[in-house]
């Protein structure tokens, strides 16, 4: 297993432990959300029990209202029959009858009607049954602190009290006349047997009205109460809402969207009566909600800028290995390269064939133009105009007769005399690299084509061999350093190729096409 693979296993395991942590992370942050969420639920459960137990309440004191109210109601009947029999038994009485015991009985029977009679010209005469009155008259001069004879004032208020209740029964209660034996004429006025009582069921129904009203006001007052809408069932209306951006105009659509977040409640206000409660999560849950997803950008985030941070570092890193590599490498070429040239200069005095000198001078310029390359890798490259169709064409000149003479090499070219800003020295050796690819690719047996063309603004350099392919999988590593399908070597070659064009050049280079077992080609961009 060579380096590149390794490397790709340290870092698939990595990647792996990362994505472990970051799921358990998201994990336990949507744990912690359902449980929050859970107990507003139950907090909300809790709440919803305690407002039928007072929606209970509530009904059971309109229940008992409204059957004391019928019960009222039928009594109210039966009085006003009473004070009939009492009026035409008063008319009786002032005629001359044979036996009165049945008449005297009539007005004696009637202790609990509060009646009182006046003329026609609404004048008291006289009155019965009013001592719970005459009990509130003294509780108010008491009250009031008035100072005076206090039967005159009792008398006075009395008066003015008889005129009030008259105006205020005769509503409710039409008043009855009566015609005495000598022509004249009285009305009675009454009001229920059950006076006082009725008094205490008006304090009733404003206590109902008061405990309707406090459970509303306690649905929507507390503070700690989640968003609610409290709606009367049968007509729709809004009895109360504590949602603050609450729009009367859009009732129907706020129904439905809490229908379809949230549960109801169904709350019983009386026989008749009866309202729906919606409801949905305070605004910290649904704010919850979306906290593992903020988390889960937040940690992409974090991932992002640390992947940055370390492949700058790691580029930074591989420059300087680069640099020093290649520094390296061209002061060990020097020493040999300084001897190869004195034993090639010993062979020319020995008389060796020229031939063969000539050979070895080609060879000692070659490593010469190689130290000079790994000599540029660490600095600066420097770009000059040229024609760079033509570098192409040395390029494959030098390389035909170094190669297998089974390999056949073509270099087409559609421009000429185009001239762009390029280091010919870096180059000539990214080409090179691509074709001894190539070249080991097809087994030193095929066809290798190299064609430069102009597209706009971009020169191209297409080198197309037919050798056995790159499979579809690692068509995106191969500029990668350590990648390499030979035995020997360290995979630097194509990395190296694609530092010279994109980084010096600030061009591209990738692989257009390849196909198994029927070639590949390799395209390079440069700016014209």
């Amino acid at each position: 297993m060579n380096l590149y693979h390794k490397k790709q296993r340290w870092k698939i395991a990595l990647l792996g432990i990362a994505i472990l942590l970051v799921a358990a992370s998201l994990w336990f942050s949507f744990s912690i959300v359902d449980k929050v969420q859970q107990r507003e639920v139950d907090r909300i459960e809790q709440w919803a029990d305690a407002v039928k137990r007072k929606s209970e309440l509530v009904n059971l004191t309109n229940s008992a209202f409204d059957q004391l109210s019928q019960a009222l109601q039928e009594m109210k009947s039966l009085d006003r029959n009473k004070v009939e029999m009492w009026s035409l038994a008063m008319e009786q009485i002032n005629k001359p009858l044979d036996d009165y015991s049945f008449v005297l009985e009539v007005i004696k029977g009637n202790n609990s009607i509060p009646i009182i009679i006046s003329d026609l010209d609404n004048q008291v005469v006289s009155s019965y049954n009013l001592a719970g009155l005459d009990s509130q008259i003294v509780k108010r001069i008491e009250s009031d602190g008035l100072s005076g004879n206090q039967d005159s004032l009792f008398k006075k208020m009395k008066g003015d009290s008889l005129l009030h209740y008259m105006d205020f029964w005769q509503d409710d209660h039409p008043p009855i006349e009566i015609d005495l034996f000598y022509g004249e004429k009285q009305r009675v006025y009454y009001f229920d047997s059950t006076y006082f009582k009725t008094q205490k069921l008006l304090a009733l129904e404003v206590s109902r009205d008061s405990l309707i009203s406090s459970f509303t006001n306690e649905l929507v007052a507390n503070e700690y109460l989640v968003p609610v809408l409290f709606i009367d069932k049968a007509s729709r209306e809004v009895l109360a809402t504590n949602m603050p951006s609450y729009d009367s105009t859009n009732t129907n659509e706020l129904v439905k969207t809490l229908s379809a977040s949230g549960d109801s409640i169904i709350v019983e206000l009386g026989s008749t009566s009866s309202g729906v409660i919606y409801y949905e999560h305070s605004e910290e849950v649904t704010q919850m909600k979306y906290f593992p997803i903020i988390q889960f950008f937040i940690i992409g985030l974090f991932i992002f800028i640390a992947y940055i941070a370390f492949s700058t570092f790691r580029k930074a890193e591989q420059d300087q290995v680069w640099a020093g590599m290649a520094k390296e490498t061209a002061h060990q070429l020097g020493t040999p390269i300084s001897s190869l040239m004195a034993w090639n200069q010993l062979l020319e005095a020995k008389g060796v064939d020229a031939s063969i000198t000539d050979e070895i001078n080609k060879d000692i310029d070659r490593l010469n133009t190689v130290t000079n390359r790994f000599s540029k890798i660490g600095s600066e490259a420097i770009l000059e105009e040229g024609d760079i169709a033509e570098t192409v064409k040395q390029v494959a000149e030098y390389l035909r007769p170094r190669i297998s003479n089974k390999v056949a090499i073509t270099c087409e070219s559609e421009v000429s005399g185009l001239k762009i800003r390029y280091n010919k020295s870096l180059i000539e050796w990214a080409i090179e690299n691509i074709v001894k690819n190539a070249v080991d690719a097809m087994e030193s047996k095929g066809q290798l084509i190299i064609k430069v063309f102009q597209e706009e603004d971009e020169l191209m350099i297409d080198i197309k061999d037919t050798g056995k392919g790159i499979p579809a999988n690692k068509i995106k590593t191969v500029f990668q350093p350590g990648y390499s399908t030979k035995k020997r070597g360290w995979g630097l070659g194509l990395s190296l190729v694609k530092r010279i064009i994109e980084e010096f050049h600030k061009g591209k280079v990738y692989v257009l096409e390849s196909e198994v077992d029927k070639g590949t080609t390799f395209r390079i961009h440069l700016p014209v």
